[in-house]
């Protein structure tokens, strides 16, 4: 009963509660009586929790697992069944939007003995960025740039910026993940990447897999350890912030311990398919 959607019990509910649970099953009269108490420890033991959601997406790209491979390979240093070499490097790189640079009504307290920080909760705007980054995966080397907006213009400037340093103006191959974001979409986006940097390989993550881009990770970080709290004197304040912590992050990080591997995501992938064909079933029983 507890692993039943309750719209299927008809229960007019959106999840069940330990309460909801025994309260179904005294009304429909599975039981004469039973208390939460052993509602929940029944739950318990079967690590049962019918009132916990998570959202998920069925992958709607028909070459997901081809496309998502390409790039857990590279993690891997492999590109078409053969080793990358020294001299080929690994980029991830994405766009986070609207930073904003809220400067607090007050000024914010610093922490005592038993009291938390404290930053007041009311702010004025003064303007926001779009932190466009660039990560090699391989060496933990971040790149950034603070832009007005995002677009095709600002993301070539930090490929730019990135493949006119050493040692990737010599590479003989420098991959570039990314998402297909209106910046860096499609066949043109490889035409204009390509002609700009012969060198470069553009490597697009199929739709709605953005848990496959390691920049997506740097990004989580920046967010917990230098934008939170937001309390910065001005838009100039911010653009300072992420470019000390890139060289900050450099100095203690590492690269990310990535051990999701191609036999991890053909077992997914066999995982997606049963729920859908689950999920047409139930909508044919409807």
């Amino acid at each position: 009963m507890a692993c039943e959607l309750p719209a299927t019990l008809g229960v007019p509910l959106s999840r069940l509660s330990v309460a909801d649970v025994a309260r179904h099953a005294q009304r429909t009269g599975l039981v004469a009586r039973i208390s939460d108490s052993t509602v929940w420890r029944w739950l318990h033991e079967d690590a049962i929790r019918p009132w916990q959601h998570r959202c998920w997406i069925f992958p709607r790209d028909p070459d997901f697992q081809a496309k998502a491979g390409r790039i857990l390979d590279l993690y891997a240093r492999c590109w078409q069944g053969h080793a990358l070499r020294k001299d080929e490097f690994v980029i991830s790189t994405d766009e986070k939007t609207s930073i904003q640079a809220r400067v607090r009504v007050h000024p914010s307290l610093p922490g005592r003995p038993g009291e938390a920080m404290r930053v007041e909760h009311e702010y004025e705007r003064r303007g926001a960025w779009a932190y466009l980054a660039a990560l090699d995966v391989h060496r933990a080397k971040v790149f950034g740039r603070c832009e007005a907006t995002t677009g095709i213009a600002p993301f070539e400037r930090l490929v730019d910026q990135v493949m006119s340093q050493w040692p990737y103006n010599q590479a003989r191959r420098v991959f570039w993940i990314m998402d297909n974001g209106s910046s860096h979409r499609g066949e043109a986006c490889v035409r204009r990447l390509t002609q700009a940097h012969p060198r470069l390989v553009p490597v697009h993550a199929p739709v709605h897999a953005s848990w496959l881009n390691q920049i997506e990770i740097y990004f989580s970080i920046v967010q917990r350890k230098a934008l939170t709290p937001n309390d910065f004197t001005c838009l100039q304040a911010v653009a300072d912030r992420l470019e000390n912590f890139e060289r900050y992050y450099e100095s203690i990080a590492h690269p990310f311990e990535w051990k999701f591997t191609r036999a991890d995501l053909n077992a997914l992938m066999a995982r997606m398919r049963s729920r859908y064909a689950q999920t047409q079933h139930l909508k044919l029983a409807a």
